[in-house]
Parts: structure tokens; sequence; C-alpha cells
């Protein structure tokens, strides 16, 4: 087949038929909504991957998602570029104070028995999430010895995973953390003309990263979590959708364990084992 010329690609429409197709077929594959109003944002996103197959037209890129080949290698691909992935260090910062703060000290106990603490940062994105936690839990093992943790973060988009796992970030992205905190934990490119900067390796070996789907049945994961971080995600749910994850979510919590949410999200009128501590900040029951 010829390689298509951009123009082509470009100027492909999604026309409304073809829009509720993929958007249903993509609330039942992630759980994510599309109203029409997206409409253009899909057509101009999956315009990528009609440039990646060769194809010139909505309907020949509908045809082979729906194909057994396409439900076998296409999926994944679709929904990386479908997914939104915007997160930032230390974005809301008052969780990581609360983790600090209360979460922490409670959980070396008077007994200095010093747990291996769980956290689990559900819906990780590129990562940055995944290392502000590491971050926090690392300033505080400095002052703890014996203080020791791990972290998994986890996210539908392989390429988001790939980022978060090649800790790699343009040097605008950290401004605004404190230079002490900057020195440690962030190593500055060489090349100026393209300042990036990178994860320490020590930080790095916290962290695992690994593909999952908040529409799975169950969450293959072995640990139970102290803590899960499920921030600015559910947001893309519907209410029952957003109730049923929370729920998944809470099975791999330990009792008395912290769950976070964004600042957008609300348990409200939910049946969750979750109370309420601050806004935003929950323990299970």
């Amino acid at each position: 087949m010829n390689k298509p010329m951009p123009n082509e690609i470009y100027k492909a429409i999604l026309t409304q038929q073809e829009f509720d197709q993929l958007s249903s077929f993509i609330y039942r594959e992630s759980g994510i909504k599309m109203p029409p109003v997206k409409k253009i944002m899909l057509q101009s996103r999956l315009h990528k991957r009609l440039r990646e197959l060769s194809m010139t037209n909505f309907k020949e890129y509908i045809d082979y998602l729906f194909s057994k080949e396409g439900l076998n290698n296409e999926i994944i691909h679709m929904l990386d570029v479908v997914s939104t992935n915007k997160t930032d260090f230390f974005r809301e910062q008052v969780h990581f104070d609360f983790l600090n703060e209360v979460v922490l000290p409670e959980m070396i106990g008077p007994r200095n028995t010093f747990p291996h603490i769980k956290i689990w940062s559900a819906g990780s994105s590129t990562g940055e999430e995944a290392y502000t936690i590491a971050i926090v839990l690392s300033e505080f093992a400095e002052k703890h010895p014996r203080f020791d943790f791990s972290i998994i973060g986890t996210d539908i988009s392989t390429q988001a995973l790939q980022k978060a796992i090649d800790a790699i970030y343009k040097e605008e992205r950290v401004h605004g953390i404190p230079m002490n905190i900057k020195k440690k934990y962030f190593l500055r490119s060489k090349d100026r003309t393209n300042p990036t900067v990178r994860i320490v390796a020590a930080l790095r070996a916290k962290v695992k990263f690994g593909r999952l789907n908040f529409m799975d049945s169950y969450y293959n994961l072995n640990e139970t979590f102290d803590v899960i971080f499920c921030r600015n995600v559910l947001i893309y749910f519907d209410r029952a959708t957003q109730e049923n994850v929370i729920n998944k979510l809470c099975a791999k919590l330990r009792p008395g364990g912290y769950f976070f949410l964004g600042h957008s999200e609300s348990i409200m009128n939910m049946n969750v084992p979750l109370k309420q501590l601050k806004p935003t900040i929950f323990q299970r029951v």
C-alpha cells in the first residue's frame, strides 16, 4: 500500500455515526466518556493512528479496529492516543503534607516497628505523582533509617508508562520544586539546547510501573497497599463506573489504609468502604 500524504490524513473527517461507534467502544473498553463535544478532539488524536497504519479515512480504521487483528493489536494504541495524561510534580501539595505529617508517623507506630510501606499510584500517567511520593518517603526515611517502602504506578496508556519508566522530563517541569530537592533527586542533562532532568537511579529503583485498565473485572496485583492515590482519573467516568472502580481499588487497600482522590472528585452517596477524614482524603473502614 502506498503511504498516504499527510494532507490526505488531516482531511479525514469523522462522521457522527463513526464517532458514535468509537465513543461507545472507548467507553466499554476504558470507562472514558466521549460526549459529542469531544468529536473534533477524537478526530484530531486518531489522525496519528491513521498515519501509522497508512489509512486515509476513519471507515478503514474502524473496520480494522473491529477485526480480529485489530482487537488484538490496536486497542492499546488507540487508548494511548485518546487517554488524557495531565499531571505535575507535587500536584495538590496538601496530600503530600498529610502523607508526611500524619500517615507515615502513624505507620511507624509507638513501638517503632517500621513496617515496609506499600503505596499504589493508580492512574500514574507519566510518573510525576509516583516519583513525588517517592521523594516524600525518601525524605522521611532519612530521619528514620529503618523505614522502607515501595511504590507501584499503573496506567492504561503504554506511552505514558514508558515515559514514567524513562523518568526524563523537561527541565521546566521542575521549576517550582525547592532547589535542595532538585539537587538530590534530579540529574540535569548536559545538552543545554534541550534542557531535561532525570530522576536519580536510587529513586527510580523504588518505583515499578505496569499497565492496568480500570475496566478490568479484577485488578491483578498481589500486594495489599497501605495507601492508594487515585487522583483526577475518575472525573472521566460516569458515577456508576466511579463507584465500581473505587470498590475494586479498596479491595487492594488494607483496613485502616488511606485513599486520596483528586480535588474535583467525591464519594458522596456512593456505597464504598471509606470514611472521609478531610476533603479528598479518606480511610478504609
